[in-house]
């Protein structure tokens, strides 16, 4: 058996660009958040069974994932701030509904591994099947922030073969923008960099799984040598 030291794409992005610890309003954030993740992946698995829920039902799911979210996180939202931030959700649903991404499904978890020792998992939010991924933020990130790009940079090097899509639904505008745009193939050093990365802080952060038992696709990749 053959044991590998295994790290996910976000915790990579989270140990390389720490944030500070949450204030309440961060929390609040975070369980808005959270509501619109569990909201976009209801709609779309209906999309893809042929149904078209009526505003009213997804308001109404809306709201109940938004309650579920912030009672998880012990926070609260005033009436009109919840009112407010239920017109929000309701108005990323609609971009949702008319964007590229409606009623796509997330891929399966791929896999890289680097010099056979560290591995990385890696899942965007959606992909077509065929040759392009997808990844949502419900906030404007075009460009990308540093923590986006290496986010994107992870999922391209588990999907070598497929071109990256950033959708942004940014809930803040009114109304919703969507902003789509393709993220270019990281460049060589962008590559290098991105492996050592992955590798040094799986060796440090990563569990130890047996690869025989790991599932998913696999691209193998060789450790670029140090420079400087």
């Amino acid at each position: 058996m053959t044991t590998v030291r295994m790290i996910p794409a976000y915790d990579i992005v989270r140990r390389t660009y720490p944030r500070p610890p949450p204030q309440e309003r961060d929390q609040i954030a975070m369980a808005i958040g959270k509501a619109i993740d569990g909201a976009l992946t209801q709609f779309g698995h209906d999309l893809r069974q042929g149904r078209h829920p009526t505003q009213t039902a997804m308001a109404s799911l809306a709201g109940s994932l938004l309650d579920d979210a912030l009672a998880e996180g012990a926070v609260a939202l005033e009436r009109t701030d919840r009112d407010k931030t239920l017109r929000e959700m309701q108005d990323v649903l609609r971009a949702y509904r008319r964007s590229e991404i409606a009623g796509l499904a997330r891929p399966r978890t791929h896999i890289f591994l680097i010099d056979g020792r560290v591995g990385v998992y890696a899942q965007p939010d959606y992909w077509d099947g065929r040759g392009r991924f997808f990844e949502m933020k419900s906030y404007r990130a075009v460009p990308p922030p540093p923590d986006v790009a290496l986010q994107v940079r992870l999922f391209q090097l588990a999907f070598p073969r497929f071109e990256a899509v950033l959708v942004c639904l940014d809930r803040h505008a009114t109304p919703v923008e969507v902003t789509s745009a393709v993220v270019p193939a990281p460049t060589p050093d962008e590559v290098a960099s991105t492996l050592r990365l992955a590798y040094d802080l799986g060796l440090e952060f990563g569990q130890e799984k047996v690869l025989e038992y790991i599932e998913g696709p696999l691209v193998h990749y060789a450790l670029p040598a140090r420079t400087g």
